[in-house]
Order: C-alpha cells, then sequence, then structure tokens
C-alpha cells in the first residue's frame, strides 16, 4: 500500500490464506451473486448459497482488516440487513456476535444468506490513515449505472471454516457497465459475469471495477497489462496515461529480469470528485495481479502521471514481496483475529527502495534526482522515532505507540534497504545487491512457501555476510540509529547543501494561498511573510487572484495553476489579473522564483566510482 497526501485533501497482497481445521464440510462452491443492476439507496443485494453444512451452528465473516492496510477497518460495519434461510425460505435464528460477525443457528438447515452492502466513499471525511476512514483504494463506492468500485472483501465475507472452498461469483450488472480486473469472466453475456477462485483469500485479492469502458491494453515482456480508468467528466482517459505507465512497467520488467513471472496485470484507477461526497484517500493499494489507485480528477494529466509513476511503481514490486517472499503471519492470514509479521522493513521498505532504484537503474531520473529523493526520506525519517525498533513496530503496528510510526515504514524502511544493498555491493565488489538477495529468497521460499518470523535474519545472514546479519540486528530489530552517511561514504558520496527552487505558492508544508469557500476565489494569505515572487510583483494579502497570463483560476482548477507554475523559469514573464479592495487590476512583470538550502548528497571520491555505478547502473 501507498497512501499520499496531496494540497487540497481536509502507501498487498499478502497471500492470505487460513487453513481449513475440519473437513466437516463437503468440498463444493460458495455461490455468490452480487446484484448491481437494482441498486436502491446506494447499497447492493448479496445473496450467498454455502455448500451442505453438517454441524449446528456456523459464523459468517465480514474482514476486520485486510492485508496491506496495517488498520482495523471493519467492514462489517457496512453491512445491513443480513438474514440466513433454509430450503423453504423460513429465517434462520441469527446473533451479531460482534462488528463483523454473525452466529447462525441450526445451520444445518441453511440454504441462503442475504445482506445489503453500503458503500465506503461516501462516509469519508478525509481523517488521517488509521484514524477512521477506511483507505480509498482498500474501500468500495456505489454508484448506480456509473460506477461500482468492487474491492471484493467489502462485498463478500467467509465462513470461518471453509476458508479453502472455491467461490463462484456471479455478477449481474447493467450492460454500458464493464468489469476491469485480472480475473477471467465465464460468462459471455453483456449483462451478467461469472469468476471462480479457488478459495476465500484468491478471491479478495482480485478488486473489480465497474464503468464505462475506458481503458488499454498493452503487453510487456509475455505480461498483458489493463489500464482502466474512471473519470466522472471523461476529463482523463486511459488513452492518455498509457504511455507513461508502458514505459515505466516495461523498465520495472527490464529491472527484476527472471524475477517477476505475472502473466496478467491490471491497473484500476478511479478518480474522484473532490466537490461531492467522495473518495478522499489518495494512493493504491497492490494485489498479486492488480493496483487499485485513487486520485482527485482536478490533478492535471502531468501532474497524474507523475503520481501514478510513482504508486503504481511501489504498488507493482509488492510482486517481489510479500507475494512471494512472505513469512507464515502473511500465508495464514487471519481476517478477524490478524498476527502481524515482524518484516514491514521488507513488505514495504525494500518496495519502496526498488520504487525509486529502479528509476537510475533504468535511466529514469538522474543521480542528482535520486539522491534528492534519499536525502528528503532521511529528513522525513527524523521526524519519527528513529529508536523504535522496527521489528517491534511492525509486529504491533496495529496498536499505539506503534501504529502512528507506520508512514516510516516508506522513509526508513527504504533507507534500511539502502544500506543493506551498500553493504552487500561493498563486499561483493559491486557484482550483487539486495536486488539478488531478493531473488535468492525467492528461490528459497516463495508464493506457497512461508518463511518463520524469527529465522530471516539468519538466513538473509546465511545468503549474504555477516555484516549483513550484524546491521540486521543492530537497526532493524535493535533500537540504534542508522548513520546514513557512512553507508553512503562506501560508494563515494557525501552530503552536501545546494540551492533548490522552492514551490512558488508553499513553504513547507503551509500555503501562501488559500480558497475563498463562498466564492471559490484564490487569495494570498494576509500577515504573513510572502516569498519574492509575491514581494517582487507587488502582490499583497488579502489579494484574489483572479487570472495569470490570460487563464482563469479558482478552485475548479487550482491544480491547473499548482501544476503550471512549475513550469516557470526565472525572469519570465507573467501577467496577473488581481482584485485589490474590490477592484481588478493587472499587473504585468518577471518571475522571481524563491530558492532554499536543500540537502542533498554528491559524489567525492572517484575511486568509489565504479562500486557507486554498480550499486546505481548494475
Amino acid at each position: 500500500m501507498k497512501k499520499i497526501f496531496l494540497i487540497l485533501t481536509a502507501t498487498t497482497l499478502f497471500w492470505s490464506c487460513k487453513t481449513a481445521i475440519t473437513n466437516q464440510y463437503s468440498k463444493q462452491e460458495i455461490q455468490v451473486n452480487i446484484n448491481l443492476k437494482d441498486i436502491k439507496d446506494d447499497k447492493v443485494l448479496v445473496t450467498l448459497t454455502p455448500p451442505k453444512i453438517t454441524i449446528e451452528e456456523i459464523v459468517f465473516s465480514l474482514p476486520k482488516i485486510i492485508p496491506g492496510t496495517y488498520s482495523i477497518d471493519n467492514y462489517g460495519k457496512y453491512i445491513d440487513g443480513f438474514k440466513a434461510y433454509d430450503k423453504n425460505g423460513n429465517q434462520l435464528a441469527v446473533t451479531k456476535t460482534d462488528d463483523n460477525s454473525w452466529s447462525i443457528k441450526n445451520a444445518k438447515s441453511l440454504t441462503k444468506i442475504s445482506y445489503l452492502v453500503n458503500d465506503t466513499f461516501d462516509t469519508e471525511e478525509g481523517t488521517e490513515f488509521g484514524e477512521g476512514d477506511i483507505f480509498s483504494p482498500a474501500g468500495s463506492n456505489i454508484l448506480a449505472n456509473k460506477n461500482i468500485m468492487l474491492n471484493t472483501h467489502c462485498f463478500v465475507g467467509y465462513f470461518s471454516n471453509l476458508m479453502t472452498t472455491p467461490y463462484r461469483i456471479q455478477i449481474s450488472h447493467p450492460a454500458k457497465l464493464w468489469g476491469s480486473t485480472s480475473m477471467i469472466d465465464l460468462d459471455a453475456s453483456d449483462t451478467s459475469d461469472t469468476f471462480i477462485t479457488s478459495k476465500y483469500s484468491e478471491l479478495v485479492e482480485n478488486p473489480i471495477m465497474y464503468a464505462k469502458p475506458n481503458f488499454t491494453t498493452f503487453t510487456v515482456d509475455g505480461m498483458e497489462i489493463l489500464i482502466s480508468v474512471y473519470s466522472p467528466t471523461g476529463k482523463i482517459t486511459a488513452e492518455s496515461i498509457t504511455p507513461s505507465m508502458k514505459s515505466m512497467m516495461t523498465a520495472q520488467k527490464k529491472f527484476l529480469g527472471n524475477t517477476n513471472s505475472t502473466k496478467k496485470y491490471s491497473v484500476l484507477l478511479y478518480l474522484s470528485d473532490i466537490k461531492t461526497k467522495d473518495a478522499h484517500g489518495f494512493g493504491a493499494l497492490e494485489h498479486p495481479t492488480s493496483t487499485t489507485v485513487v486520485f482527485p480528477e482536478v490533478m492535471p494529466v502531468d501532474q497524474l502521471i507523475n503520481q501514478m509513476k510513482d504508486v503504481v511503481s511501489h504498488e507493482f514490486f509488492h510482486i517481489v514481496t510479500p507475494l512471494t517472499i512472505h513469512s507464515k503471519e502473511i500465508q495464514f492470514f487471519d481476517y478477524n483475529a490478524p498476527k502481524m509479521s515482524q518484516h514491514l522493513w521488507m513488505y514495504e521498505g525494500v518496495t519502496e527502495y526498488f520504487a525509486n532504484l529502479f528509476q537510475i537503474n533504468q535511466g529514469l531520473i538522474t543521480e542528482k534526482e535520486f539522491f534528492s529523493r534519499i536525502a528528503e526520506k532521511i529528513e522525513r525519517a527524523k521526524t519519527l522515532n528513529d529508536n523504535m525498533p522496527f521489528t517491534t513496530m511492525s509486529a504491533n503496528v496495529l496498536v499505539s505507540p506503534y501504529k502512528e510510526q507506520y508512514l516510516n515504514v516508506y522513509e526508513k524502511g527504504t533507507l534500511i534497504a539502502m544500506c543493506i544493498d551498500i553493504i552487500i555491493r561493498e563486499k561483493s565488489n559491486g557484482e550483487r545487491g539486495i536486488l539478488d538477495l531478493m531473488q535468492k529468497l525467492s528461490k528459497e521460499y516463495g508464493i506457497t512457501k512461508p518463511f518463520n518470523d524469527d529465522e530471516l535474519f539468519d538466513k538473509i545472514t546465511e545468503l549474504t555476510y555477516p555484516e549483513v546479519g550484524n546491521f540486521l540486528k543492530t537497526h532493524v530489530s535493535g533500537p540504534t540509529p542508522i548513520s546514513y552517511n557512512d553507508y553512503l561514504s562506501r560508494v563515494g558520496v557525501i552530503p552536501t547543501i545546494e540551492k533548490v527552487v522552492a514551490p512558488i505558492f508553499m513553504k513547507g508544508q503551509s500555503p501562501y494561498i488559500n480558497i475563498i469557500p463562498e466564492t471559490k476565489e484564490i487569495i494570498v494569505l494576509p500577515g504573513i511573510e510572502l516569498n519574492e515572487f509575491f514581494t517582487k510583483l507587488n502582490l499583497r494579502g488579502e489579494d484574489i487572484i483572479v487570472g495569470i497570463n490570460n487563464t482563469a483560476y479558482n478552485l475548479d482548477n487550482i491544480y491547473d495553476l499548482l501544476d503550471k507554475s512549475q513550469t516557470w523559469e526565472q525572469n519570465d514573464t507573467i501577467t496577473l489579473k488581481i482584485k485589490r479592495n474590490g477592484k481588478e487590476q493587472i499587473i504585468t512583470g518577471k518571475v522571481n522564483l524563491p530558492y532554499e538550502d536543500g540537502e542533498t548528497f554528491k559524489t567525492t571520491n572517484t575511486n568509489k566510482e565504479k562500486l557507486k555505478n554498480s550499486w546505481l547502473k548494475e
């Protein structure tokens, strides 16, 4: 998972299956019918037919948590009207035992379950991760005849002792809506889809997005890729983002080499209307053969593409870990009483590291850009608890004070992976790195063979060097902070300060402009010290920015302004239309870009050039 925070808002498959613990049930299908034709009050009717049950009482549940989100979401809270029936249509006694589970009496007579599913997008309030809202890419949208974001765990539940029973899912839908998924539709009808999965965990990892067809397909090195987009106004098309996605995923496949053997992969992009009750949790959630992505539709296409590159590349690299390499906690994931693994440093940290490393390795970014990204991660990691052992945080990530440190998996987790990569490069004279380690772990374990959580460090040490084992015990399971400068110096890289262009309309996390809610106008904030862009143009607090260079701006297209400002060069001619004290006036002048000191790194030791190049380019 990768979560993205954007200015205008108020970061898995874990191969997850729970072994059946009884053979009291016949090995048949669980049949599920989902009715997307007759949606009422934003609710979808689901009916489920179980195989013959031979015990008197059985429990049916929706997940409390799903793999990859690291938060308790209680999907059962979105279920209404839960009922169980016998073959004569008589209701059976049902007791709701908690937010997510229903106990059914006289279960030997059970022939059908029915319930209504509410969507989650409508309930979002823009709270921080883990504090109420379900992360949008893991949630659901029900918009009759327009869009249904059908994350299967939101709609379909399970019997705790039938986890390995196959599921047959039949979905009726309007003909104009097409279901995007990596699953194979076994029904030729244009109003009905049928999918079969071998067990519940496989079903959970296969989202479907129903919308008017807006998709492209292409093939990269034997892998078929689907890009599917829901854009409320039609502003964004799949064709507009496909070229960049194709070039990026081609580079990823080349970087991974033989590590990845996925044959089909789907990117399901939902664009939300932030002016209505809609999704606000921007980012993506990975699955073995797909990624669900949510962003605001108001983003300019170029900015959307850049964000997509970061989040989709991160999710795609989850194919390596934890989708292939994972512990028993992941393999036998319990959706209502989960035990978390110690190794988020690998599942998320190594994944995020690869999402950055492959870009310089494949020539998509420069060395300077890569070092700038590393410097930013070091700075962000400093804002979090640097003494908290990463394995302890990971194993306890669902509870305080550990869950508040979760975002460090993308910061310090990346840096942990970088240091391990450098150690292996140094000890092998540049011949191997962390990708080689992950390839060896993939062969040692794999999709169906999990490792024991407590044994991973010893296995990594066995496959690499004692220095790697010491690093893991000291800095990952231990509380000792990492001296990143020390490890970077081993490849001839040292810290430096450079003047960098700062955002024109932001200082850090604080904006220089805001929106007047009643009029949607953009106002220069009063009572603050403005940067040179504003002062050189004689802009003042409480000025209303009506337009720039003959383009009108307000709330509806403020992302266009923020994106356009990144293309302005020093001394470009600029014309602004403003309102000051209620009167419009024109200001013409030159762009004066604001600069700030930025921490980064540079290469100084030419004797280490070969080792550095093997790290970044081989």
